[in-house]
């Protein structure tokens, strides 16, 4: 008999990686605990579910997320071709609508002949070949089993979510639509704020009333997505050198740049639908209606989710996962997704399509596919399997991890396009391997 492969989790790695089996003639068992049971950071029974924000960040080639998407697209990837298809404008990045996003992939997976799905929490390991891609909230007894696994427990971090709020109760009078330097269209709303305005804002960021998190301390926080409280007890100026930088953000009304801006992008493909961008947020909700409503275009905000804050945990990769997700020493066992040290959506996607792709080869003889460090996916799970160093940090796709080209190009424009270039270069003498194994 053909063995079925058990993937745990379906998130975006998790359903990645049941893809990337099932079109490759592998039958797939994925184990999914929702609707029956729900994390504090989900909201949806659909599978992919994006908890934070709906942004896939940089499109363009210039920028390491952009590099990853594409070799993502290169590969085949189902969580590409459903963020493509349900695209909302989002200037230079590619954002989604996160329902209809979560519906094409729920979708697809539940229709695939060789993918089954069972619902129900999942305590052990299981037996056989198996994707564990239960995502960075994994707790209770699987959480301990994996502790056992590796030896000790895993490390954790704090994340957060930014609140989403109704177009129709934004002041447009005190808002404009822009995007930054004129880049592409403009689809975001930007809210100014003068100095006066943003000092007083900031204080009350500082004092505001944050709901309790045992163990909370802010070099705890991800850097990538800290709190707007805690980047204005890191200084006056922190806030207006992150996600409220006003630079290439001029005001049509005033043809002035703002002292400060906060930035709305559309969630939804109706645009009914508008998340702070860079707002994470672990206030109580009171809190953030009040401070929040200090900002003049959001007075009247009416909320559609308030900002969340969630324990994040991952293990310690190196030198437990090999450069394929696979646990050193049990061959038939893998990791995808931010459990691994991956970070992000994106990143959480490499890692389930890497998985997906090698256990197939692995379950037909075949030698696995090593992506070098010059691709973006090659990068990533390097950075799993081999950082240096004694401290192993999650870690989101970048141009640094990738190894650089021998000529120096002193324009960062150009010496970025020129690595994902050579990237995407490398990935099709990659090609005829990959697709050596595809069903029909």
């Amino acid at each position: 008999m053909k063995p079925v492969v058990t993937v745990v989790g379906a998130g975006l790695a998790g359903s990645e990686a049941a893809w990337q089996l099932a079109r490759r003639g592998v039958s797939v068992t994925l184990r999914e605990m929702k609707p029956r049971e729900m994390t504090p950071a989900h909201h949806s029974a659909g599978f992919a579910e994006l908890v934070c924000s709906n942004s896939l960040r940089g499109a363009g080639l210039a920028t390491a997320p952009g590099l990853l998407k594409e070799e993502l697209r290169r590969c085949g990837s189902l969580i590409m071709e459903a963020a493509d298809r349900t695209a909302v404008p989002a200037g230079g990045a590619l954002a989604v609508d996160r329902d209809a996003f979560s519906s094409c992939i729920t979708q697809r997976i539940k229709a695939h002949p060789l993918i089954t799905v069972e619902e129900g929490r999942v305590d052990d390991i299981p037996q056989g070949p198996c994707i564990i891609a239960t995502g960075p909230l994994t707790d209770g007894v699987l959480a301990g089993n994996i502790d056992r696994l590796f030896g000790g427990e895993p490390m954790h971090f704090y994340d957060a979510a930014a609140p989403i709020v109704s177009f129709a109760s934004i002041d447009m009078e005190n808002a404009y639509f822009a995007s930054r330097y004129g880049k592409g269209t403009a689809d975001y709303i930007n809210c100014p704020l003068d100095r006066e305005q943003y000092l007083a804002f900031v204080e009350a960021l500082r004092t505001a009333r944050e709901a309790p998190v045992h163990g909370f301390e802010d070099k705890a926080v991800f850097e990538g997505c800290m709190p707007v409280e805690v980047m204005a007890r890191r200084g006056e100026d922190t806030l207006r050198f992150g996600p409220m930088k006003p630079v290439g953000l001029t005001d049509p009304r005033t043809g002035q740049r703002p002292y400060a801006v906060v930035q709305l992008r559309a969630d939804n493909a109706e645009k009914t639908a508008f998340n702070l961008v860079g707002f994470q947020t672990h206030l109580l909700h009171p809190e953030q209606k009040r401070v929040f409503g200090m900002i003049p275009a959001l007075r009247n905000a009416e909320y559609y989710r308030y900002g969340t804050m969630h324990r994040n945990s991952y293990i310690r990769s190196p030198g437990r996962l090999d450069r394929f997700y696979r646990v050193i020493g049990r061959e038939e066992l893998y990791f995808a997704g931010q459990i691994t040290g991956v970070e992000g959506y994106i990143e959480s996607t490499a890692s389930g399509l890497c998985c997906g792709i090698n256990m197939a080869r692995q379950l037909r003889g075949l030698e696995p596919i090593a992506f070098p460090q010059e691709t973006a996916l090659g990068a990533l799970s390097l950075h799993v399997s081999q950082q240096p160093g004694v401290r192993f940090d999650p870690m989101n796709i970048n141009f640094g991890i990738i190894k650089s080209p021998d000529t120096r190009i002193r324009n960062k424009q150009e010496r970025y396009t020129a690595v994902s270039r050579r990237a995407l270069d490398l990935l099709e003498t990659l090609r005829p391997r990959m697709e050596e194994d595809l069903q029909s």
